[in-house]
């Protein structure tokens, strides 16, 4: 039941893979959301998939993702596996007939969430892309906060994401893999500049520092958006930054500094400065950002609302993120499989 007291349709989730995201990203707010349960697992190892859900009670294991999609115990995939699987298991699962929560960012490339977007709509069915962040109070109200005027005229923005993976086997640092910072915590520091903006920017400048040739640990890129609006984003996977997780914005009237908007359930700030007068806020919210995420996806799967982070969406993120490498002088991920990217 819902808050109105009508009955919620289930919805059956499968986990492709049992990646260390999954219990916070969909085991723990399928919980908390009506209707939605956790019914399958398959991984590419059987027996990591039988602990797995052992550890988690769910209640069937499949021997193969190809079960998984077949089972017609499951109405929706949830798809953590490494970036350049994305596209291939997520057109899978939506020519099975299942709705699809795909891990960020969608794809390896544009070019592959194109495909992945005409397989959703081929076949009728949701394909969100997981920023999770975009589905909690706070991404409104600072979205409310830069359109509401009170900034003054929009001139400049930052983004920063910067944290630090200390396994150096992690799938982040495979360029086979789709990994790298900005297909990482970038990934998120574009979505955000985008969000903030409502319009789709320039790359004017893009500098990678990098572990090994394709793969950038640290991303710094200069950006334009209509209406002069300059921006810059940092991102890293490895660097002496220990942690930033920020976004500034600065009008003709005051600035506006948000710590934490990835996940601001675990303690964030707003900070408004105009002149020498500071005012601070936090947004209310009910669970995690995944548990609004879910909430949302569930809603979408069920008639009952619009999808914030679409594949068409994707689309639009991959293409900036595809330029800003080009731009640094290095390789769209999954280029070496994806006809006209040079």
């Amino acid at each position: 039941m819902n808050l109105a007291g009508e009955s919620v349709p289930a919805v059956r989730f499968g986990a492709l893979g049992a990646a260390k995201i999954t219990p916070l990203a969909l085991l723990s707010p399928a919980r908390l959301v009506p209707g939605v349960t956790v019914n399958a697992v398959a991984a590419r190892d059987p027996l990591l998939a039988r602990k797995f859900a052992a550890r988690h009670s769910i209640p069937i294991v499949y021997e193969s993702y190809e079960a998984l999609l077949d089972s017609t115990e499951v109405d929706a995939i949830y798809l953590p596996l490494p970036n350049s699987l994305h596209c291939e298991w997520t057109k899978r699962a939506l020519a099975a007939g299942k709705h699809v929560l795909c891990e960020k960012p969608l794809a390896a490339n544009a070019q592959e969430a194109r495909e992945m977007e005409a397989a959703a709509q081929a076949n009728d069915r949701v394909l969100c892309e997981a920023f999770h962040y975009r589905y909690h109070p706070l991404a409104a109200r600072i979205k409310q906060i830069v359109a509401s005027g009170q900034l003054g005229q929009i001139q400049e923005m930052e983004a920063h994401l910067n944290t630090n993976v200390l396994n150096p086997r992690d799938i982040r640092f495979s360029f086979p893999l789709g990994g790298g910072a900005l297909m990482d915590t970038g990934s998120y520091t574009v979505n955000l500049l985008r969000y903030l903006a409502g319009a789709e920017p320039r790359v004017v400048s893009a500098r990678a520092r990098c572990l090994t040739p394709q793969i950038d640990r640290w991303m710094e890129a200069e950006l334009e958006f209509p209406g002069g609006i300059s921006a810059r984003l940092t991102c890293s996977i490895l660097s002496s930054i220990i942690f930033r997780w920020l976004v500034i914005v600065r009008g003709s009237e005051a600035t506006m500094r948000v710590i934490n908007p990835i996940r601001p359930y675990r303690r964030h700030r707003i900070t408004i400065t105009r002149g020498k007068v500071s005012r601070q806020e936090t947004v209310p919210g009910n669970g995690t950002t995944f548990k609004y995420q879910l909430e949302a996806f569930v809603a979408a799967v069920t008639g009952r609302g619009p999808i914030q982070t679409s594949a068409a969406d994707a689309v639009r993120n991959l293409e900036v993120i595809d330029q800003i490498y080009r731009v640094a002088g290095l390789r769209p991920r999954g280029t070496e499989n994806c006809p006209g990217s040079d």
